[in-house]
């Protein structure tokens, strides 16, 4: 006897020690036992068994969840389920027409066995990328990927031998995937794609969706395995994301990423652009003063004073955080100085002058879009300006983002207009910030620089240290 090994699987065989009559080409002596015992952690599906030198007295060997498969001269003469059987005439009565043989003896023959697993396959992955799609909220095209796992069971041996498996000696799971990934990832594509635009759904959506996805791609791919001797018995979709693979999508994602972290910390574009601007000047002076430079104190110096000329002045900030001087983008405007004109404000000069329009951004999605829009084209979110520079605030937003302007109502009562222009007056002002108009203080309990709500017994704002007037 004899036990020969090969990688992942092993088989056992023994020679006969009977005299052999008309051996013709048999070269070897023929197996006495064909059996499969698979090896390894990979699933393999189908395993050829290496000999082919049988005979009527060879025992064939088929362990449970195991099919053999016996083929002689191109045709397939015999199936055999678990057990222990012996390949006679009676067993494989199609040998006695292929060889003629006849009674009595012992017989060789040429043959091959294929050995077929029947287990389950329940977690086979996959993933696909390259998936472009045009998206209803972020209106531009967002390159996707998608991955999740199926199952298989083989259903037919013989079918699944000859139109799967082929001419391999060995089909493992590997195989099984490499050689489906077309027709998956065909069929994936089209259907997920088709769901998100026929349905208007978003990539921040699709997650709830994937049920849904998974079901119809089962169905669709059912008939492309059943032809083949399998069933798919389950298929996943697990997760759809944005595709990092290629250098647009990576900076795709980290925008995405960015935008979500502004919206939980309430910061907006322009904000995180100037903290950026001031740290980045910090470091730099940070790192002339270690390298013997002047950069030390001066350079802190210099660098707060670039953060409170950014912020407007950080004492004229009511609600005491830092905030842009700067407004938003403006088309056809003249900048921050003539903002109340271009926001629709009268003044005796212009009358009927038509208000000039301006880019802004939205609050809410920080996307672009005309100050003569009464809501946001992105997101729906109804359009808040600023009386003083026109940029959009939230909904219940007491002072503009961007210049810190207290806003219409913030401070529990309509703003104040200039008695010569008609322009918005900053509560607290003793001067119109339009046209230079002297305007009377109405509200004693109001800081005239800041505009902060002072206490009846206080002598100094509490946000700005000015004297109470």
């Amino acid at each position: 006897m004899c036990i020969e090994s090969m990688e992942n699987m092993s088989y056992l065989c023994g020679v006969n020690d009977k005299p052999i009559t008309n051996m013709g080409l048999f070269s070897k002596p023929f197996i006495d036992v064909v059996e499969w015992h698979p090896q390894g952690k990979e699933v393999v599906y189908a395993y050829h068994f290496p000999e082919r030198n049988l005979s009527t007295a060879t025992q064939l060997v088929v362990h449970e969840s195991q099919v053999a498969l016996l083929f002689s001269k191109g045709q397939l003469i015999g199936t055999f389920g678990p057990g222990k059987k012996t390949l006679t005439t009676e067993n494989v009565p199609l040998l006695r027409n292929l060889y003629g043989f006849g009674f009595g003896g012992t017989n060789p023959f040429f043959a091959e066995v294929w050995f077929v697993n029947n287990v389950q396959s329940f977690a086979i992955d996959w993933q696909m990328g390259d998936m472009p799609v045009f998206d209803v909220d972020y209106q531009t095209q967002v390159p996707l990927a998608a991955f999740g796992q199926y199952g298989l069971k083989v259903t037919d041996p013989e079918k699944f031998v000859i139109e799967f498996v082929g001419t391999r000696n060995i089909f493992t799971q590997k195989d099984m995937t490499e050689q489906s990934m077309g027709e998956i990832c065909s069929k994936a594509k089209s259907m997920i794609l088709q769901y998100m635009l026929v349905n208007k759904i978003s990539f921040m959506q699709v997650s709830a969706y994937l049920d849904a996805l998974s079901t119809g791609l089962r169905e669709q791919m059912a008939a492309f395995w059943s032809a083949r001797g399998l069933e798919l018995t389950k298929f996943y979709v697990n997760g759809i994301v944005v595709d990092k693979s290629s250098p647009e999508g990576a900076r795709i994602a980290d925008a995405i990423s960015q935008q979500a972290t502004q919206k939980i910390t309430g910061r907006t574009w322009q904000q995180e652009q100037m903290f950026d601007t001031a740290n980045n000047a910090i470091d730099g002076f940070t790192g002339m003063a270690g390298q013997g430079g002047t950069g030390g104190l001066l350079g802190g110096l210099m660098a707060v004073q670039m953060m409170s000329g950014m912020a407007g002045g950080m004492g004229g900030v009511g609600s005491g955080r830092m905030q842009p001087a700067y407004g938003q983008p403006v088309m056809g405007g003249t900048g921050n100085a003539n903002a109340a004109r271009q926001m629709g404000a009268g003044t005796a000069d212009s009358g009927t002058k038509a208000a000039a329009v301006r880019t802004v951004y939205c609050a809410s999605c920080s996307g672009k879009y005309r100050s003569d829009q009464a809501f946001c084209p992105h997101c729906g979110h109804k359009y808040n300006p600023c009386p003083k520079c026109g940029s959009d605030n939230g909904d219940h937003a007491k002072r503009c983002v961007s210049c810190g302007t207290p806003l219409t109502g913030a401070d529990g009562g309509a703003a104040r207009t200039c008695p010569n222009c008609g322009a918005p007056v900053t509560p607290g002002a003793q001067f119109c910030g339009n046209c230079g108009t002297r305007v009377i203080v109405q509200n004693d309990n109001v800081c005239s620089r800041c505009g902060a709500e002072l206490q009846p017994t206080a002598k100094f704002c509490p946000v700005c240290g000015n004297r109470r007037q």
